[in-house]
């Protein structure tokens, strides 16, 4: 994946560039773009992703049918949304079996440098 750079307005604005527009830095979502949501592993129809730049504390998102999950890295809290419950034990018990391949892409996406994918759920 290409390096994004970014383009210097004033020192206390900086824009970067996607699909032609500019965008302010942690626009990701609304920016559009598709290739700055890594997916980093898919099972059961759970989709888990990571955005680049994104907010601490460490964590990544999972989405099922429509519903989606901002789930802490280092304890497996959810930190905003909902999931039904059958599919939100299988993120945890997912992230629990990768704890620290999820740590090692969350320093990845900080530098930003694409993610490592992981394996699903058995």
């Amino acid at each position: 994946m290409k390096r994004r750079q970014s383009v210097v307005l004033h020192q206390s604005t900086t824009l970067r560039p996607w699909q032609g527009r500019l965008c302010p830095p942690g626009a990701v979502r609304s920016c559009g773009d598709a290739l700055e949501v890594p997916t980093i592993s898919r099972f059961y129809g759970i989709v888990i992703r990571m955005y680049f730049a994104d907010h601490a504390p460490p964590h990544f998102h999972a989405v099922y049918a429509g519903e989606e999950v901002v789930v802490a890295i280092a304890t497996g809290e959810i930190l905003r949304g909902e999931m039904p419950d059958r599919a939100l034990r299988m993120v945890r018990e997912w992230a629990s079996i990768h704890r620290d391949e999820l740590a090692a892409n969350w320093d990845r996406i900080q530098i930003p440098e694409s993610p490592a994918p992981i394996a699903p759920l058995p």
